[in-house]
């Protein structure tokens, strides 16, 4: 059986990503993921419940700015 690391370092390309939280204005859930620069797409990566899921997200990609919210 395969098992995933805790927190697995991973990465994404600076030069066309930009790491954002997609907040609902309706329910106030918090999706974590990346926004294409150039489409304006949003990929979603992962569900922020708490502060704690937030720092989980920054540390695997090793993001250190401030992470810009989008409604």
């Amino acid at each position: 059986m395969f098992f995933k690391k805790k927190n697995e370092k991973k990465t994404y390309d600076k030069a066309t990503k930009k790491p954002v939280i997609k907040a609902s204005i309706c329910n106030g859930e918090q999706v974590a993921g990346f926004k294409n620069l150039t489409t304006g797409t949003f990929e979603e990566v992962m569900l922020i419940k708490n502060q704690n899921d937030l720092a989980s997200f920054k540390d695997i990609y090793e993001i250190t700015e401030e992470i810009e919210k989008i409604y």
